[in-house]
């Protein structure tokens, strides 16, 4: 149940029936008008902007349409007030049965109060974290691994079919570097003295991998030339990266549907019939691109390429797919990636990148566009760096990663809960303070105490409640007098619980997760406050001794909120806690 789309259709049926009567013209389009809560919640629980984006369509003064239309809402037994305000505002207010309906509709609803229909089964790709296959996940894939998770989860409950893929970057020549660091691993396990030159990767994590591939082929590959063993090892290692990669993830608690090799585009007729599609619609040419201001591209020549028209497609210059010596540009593959994407029936697209990604983000979406004749949107999102701490210095880099904070060293430190919210406390695109002392406060400022606090005082309240024999099953809507919650500190709960289905709706739209973490601590604010009037307010306790109707009201609105809140740290991929120890 989405209150505020029940009464946007009140205010619809309103405005047809102004129509009916000739108090306004036919065919005016509704598509603008919502209904939301207000700016300021002391003009009224609920604002529509109908009359200001019909007053000109309609050719009348914003406020006659807004004086007839709340006339009109003032019918509705729900609506206690409806008041103009300024130039043609229209504010509500809503009778305490609305509210108290809400807390029984969630409990009667459970996990699916909120869930949403609206994206009617569309099929979304989601791929995130994508690194490449050379060692083990750092913090800044962390937040990709994150983002990328909770917002699948958050597109399924809205109603979409949801595929979580990762693409691994196996087809460049990073894998060759891997194969010969693991390969001087190798050496070092038969007792050989090696040196890791600038470009290898010299971390501790490889130690294993070289012992591995020592104990599979014994001394096959000692003192031979890359000729013999380039190729296997590079298989073995990338193979032993992804399983560690897949470990890492599943610390997180991260689980994708679909691995996609992007070395399985090569050889293989993939780029080339890609390629051959955008060369079809004559987006591909020979031609010689201007040098850039600033710093050149790794892509850039100053000699005749194959070129992709992406400026047709809005990009900023076209780019190059073949460079003059014939071999692929990276750009080439990952076209042809996105074009298996679309051949694979996927309705929407969303690629979540690092921030380095940032210059990628126009010639990709053009190379959908094009690819997929504007039919298929794709939608980049770029998580933003992440700046660790401890007691206020910055955080160390890991000795076994060599350059890096790993995740495993983030989720060591906190645990895979704290992780996940606390990269979810901020927009994706906006950098993030990770202090790993804050995040384990026990206090208002820390959001994932915040949070779990709340919902663990719920499950006290339970606990009381069975130790007076008032088991929550006796708390039921339908054995629940919900109109003794009649305080305004109550009320504020019910209308904080009936805003859910709205922002989950809000924040699958705009692909922002965080705005779930947002809503939980305002959630948990109400509650706390609620909670803390019961100190000074006797009445205001969960638990009224000698009154079993009030007692059950009281314990229907707390467990209302434990259920709202579970659902939405379950799009977050955080465990509820039911006790703070």
């Amino acid at each position: 149940m989405n209150l505020f789309s029940d009464l946007r259709g009140t205010v619809i049926a309103a405005l047809d029936q102004m129509t009916a009567e000739g108090l306004l013209p036919e065919g005016l389009d509704y598509a603008n008008v919502a209904v939301e809560p207000p700016r300021d919640p002391l003009h009224g629980d609920m604002a529509t902007n109908a009359a200001m984006v019909l007053a000109k369509p309609a050719k009348q003064k914003p406020r006659d349409i807004a004086e007839a239309l709340a006339e009109k809402l003032r019918a509705d037994t729900r609506i206690t007030q409806a008041d103009v305000a300024g130039p043609g505002f229209l504010n509500m207010r809503l009778a305490p049965a609305v509210w108290q309906g809400v807390i029984g509709t969630v409990l009667t609803q459970g996990q699916d109060f909120g869930r949403s229909d609206m994206g009617q089964g569309q099929k979304i790709n989601v791929e995130y974290v994508s690194a490449n296959p050379t060692g083990p996940l750092h913090v800044g894939h962390t937040r990709g691994a994150v983002f990328g998770d909770a917002l699948a989860s958050l597109l399924d409950y809205s109603g979409h079919t949801v595929t979580r893929e990762y693409y691994i970057n196996d087809g460049g020549a990073q894998v060759d570097v891997l194969a010969r660091s693991v390969y001087l691993r190798y050496l070092e396990a038969h007792g050989q003295e090696v040196a890791f030159e600038d470009g290898t990767y010299p971390g501790d994590y490889l130690i294993p991998v070289g012992e591995a591939l020592k104990d599979k082929v014994g001394d096959a590959y000692v003192d031979q030339g890359e000729d013999v063993w380039l190729a296997e090892v590079r298989d073995y290692a990338t193979e032993a990266m992804m399983e560690l990669i897949r470990a890492d993830l599943g610390l997180l608690g991260v689980q994708m549907d679909h691995f996609y090799s992007e070395k399985s585009l090569y050889g293989t007729g993939r780029i080339e019939a890609a390629i051959q599609d955008l060369d079809a619609k004559g987006l591909i040419y020979r031609g010689t691109l201007e040098p850039p201001k600033g710093k050149k591209p790794e892509d850039w020549e100053p000699r005749e390429q194959t070129l992709f028209k992406s400026t047709a497609h809005g990009d900023d210059v076209d780019r190059p797919i073949k460079k003059s010596d014939g071999s692929w540009t990276y750009f080439a593959p990952d076209i042809a990636y996105h074009y298996d994407k679309i051949s694979r029936g996927f309705d929407g697209l969303i690629d979540v990148f690092g921030a380095d990604h940032g210059g990628y983000v126009k010639r990709m979406k053009a190379a959908v566009s094009a690819l997929s004749d504007g039919k298929t949107p794709l939608d980049i999102k770029l998580t933003q760096l992440v700046k660790l701490y401890k007691n206020g210095a910055p955080f160390k880099m890991s000795k076994r990663a060599g350059t890096f904070v790993t995740l495993r060293d983030v989720v060591d430190q906190v645990g895979p809960d704290v992780t996940r919210f606390v990269m979810l406390t901020r927009k994706n695109d906006a950098p993030l303070d990770f202090d790993f002392d804050k995040v384990l406060e026990q206090s208002r400022e820390n959001p994932v105490f915040y949070v779990q606090y709340a919902n663990a005082r719920v499950h006290s309240v339970l606990r009381k409640a069975r130790d007076a024999g008032m088991a929550p099953e006796a708390g039921a809507p339908s054995q629940a007098d919900l109109a003794k919650l009649d305080h305004a500190a109550e009320l504020a709960v019910a209308k904080k619980l009936a805003e859910w289905p709205r922002l989950v709706e809000i924040a699958a739209r705009t692909h922002e997760p965080h705005r779930v973490a947002f809503y939980l601590y305002e959630l948990a604010g109400e509650f706390h406050t609620l909670w803390n009037r019961g100190n000074d307010l006797p009445e205001l306790r969960f638990l009224q001794e000698g009154d079993r109707d009030t007692s059950l009201a009281k314990i229907a609105l707390a467990r209302a909120v434990s259920v709202v809140i579970s659902a939405g740290l379950g799009i977050l991929g955080v465990t509820p806690v039911e006790e703070m120890r």
